[in-house]
């Protein structure tokens, strides 16, 4: 689950780490108040408008503007609410901004002696280690440091059964150059932004910049947080902070029914139980010349209630031109499975518009085929992977 940046900088700060501070607004109004309230509180004249919305690159597309007074507060803040915002990590159409970030500018007008990093903690899934990935470069896209200057690039593995050793916090502080106060701010920083994502059950945590101020402060001037899934059960307030908004729609409405949906740019809808058999599907279709257009794993009650719902959430997407239903009937009987594909099907009508295949195996495969066959509906089965993999590539012709 992808945070917007505001709730990121709450996390972080509930954990000690030093924010660049700042107050949601949902229109000029609210902006203007917000700026009036940040320069009561931290003295500054200066504000940064920043739309918030789940994607980076949002200077590019005119999503971070610089306001010197509160007529240019409340201009900007008009300007950037309601946009669609177009970035390198949004489609075409860009993302709608529903609000902004007013924050204090922390960057003193002529001082160079400033510096940005560039920090992140994720899962080396290499090793199976939490790292701490950072470079001096910060402010830039990391992908184009890594591609022209890799040397600059740092890693630092952290051994699971320690956590984060204060001698490797040191370590990073003296990578990034520091020394005096600004090291030792920049170890604190360190420490307790390893707290914040460990504790908060986060997959990733990223913070470009980091920023060191000319009087040795070191502060998350953004933030980036992703979330895990499956820990949300016991994240109760940070489940609470989901934004529907910015999810993808047909996404969203599979969650709500209990089905594990992801939405990709294809052209055969693929209906499975189990990860490893939807991943494996997936590769057949590529291999019959199609395109998976999404991963649905419908789970272990694949009833006719169940199906019913699959099939209107994969239809939703215009670019389906087939539907290959593989299901391994373990838990499940085949035999129910290709009932209520049936029962499905017929309750859909008109709405049924493409070809179906459909590959069941395990319990009860043959009454489960000999049902299809004997339907009368326009649904193609299939026993063996290579057989249903030529039927998808027949019925896309």
């Amino acid at each position: 689950m992808n945070l917007h940046e505001y709730q990121g900088k709450e996390i972080l700060d509930s954990f000690g780490v030093r924010i660049q501070r700042g107050i949601v607004a949902h229109n000029s109004k609210e902006a203007v108040d917000a700026a009036k309230q940040l320069t009561a509180e931290t003295g500054t004249g200066w504000h940064v408008i920043k739309a918030q919305v789940h994607a980076g690159g949002r200077g590019k597309g005119g999503g971070v503007k610089l306001a010197k007074n509160l007529k240019e507060v409340e201009e900007i803040a008009g300007e950037i609410i309601g946009m669609q915002l177009i970035t390198p990590q949004t489609s075409a159409e860009g993302k709608k901004v529903h609000q902004v970030l007013v924050a204090e500018d922390v960057y003193y007008p002529g001082d160079s002696e400033t510096s940005e990093f560039y920090m992140s903690v994720l899962l080396n899934r290499a090793t199976g280690r939490n790292m701490i990935m950072y470079s001096t470069e910060g402010g830039m896209d990391i992908e184009e440091v890594a591609e022209k200057t890799p040397h600059l690039i740092f890693n630092e593995e952290i051994d699971p059964a320690t956590g984060l050793m204060p001698f490797q916090a040191r370590k990073i502080a003296f990578n990034l150059g520091l020394s005096g106060m600004a090291f030792k701010e920049m170890t604190k920083f360190v420490t307790a932004l390893y707290k914040a994502y460990s504790e908060s059950d986060s997959s990733m945590f990223e913070i470009n910049p980091v920023l060191k101020t000319s009087d040795d402060k070191i502060m998350a001037v953004d933030a980036k947080v992703t979330i895990d899934d499956n820990a949300l059960f016991r994240r109760k307030k940070y489940a609470e902070m989901r934004d529907l908004r910015e999810e993808n729609a047909i996404e969203v409405e599979a969650r709500a029914v209990g089905l594990n949906y992801v939405d990709l740019d294809g052209n055969v809808g693929c209906m499975v139980n189990g990860a490893g058999l939807a991943m494996a599907t997936m590769d057949l279709i590529k291999m019959a010349g199609g395109e998976p257009a999404n991963f649905l794993d419908v789970g272990g009650t694949a009833d006719a209630k169940r199906v019913e719902e699959a099939f209107r959430i994969i239809l939703k997407d215009d670019g389906v031109k087939a539907i290959l239903i593989n299901i391994f009937g373990g838990i499940v009987r085949c035999d129910r499975v290709a009932q209520g594909v049936v029962d499905a099907y017929r309750n859909m009508g008109d709405a049924m518009k493409v070809p179906i295949i459909v590959r069941l195996q395990g319990t009860n495969a043959e009454l489960a085929k000999e049902i299809i066959d004997k339907s009368g509906l326009a649904v193609h089965s299939a026993v063996q992977f290579q057989e249903a993999a030529d039927k998808v590539k027949e019925v896309l012709k």
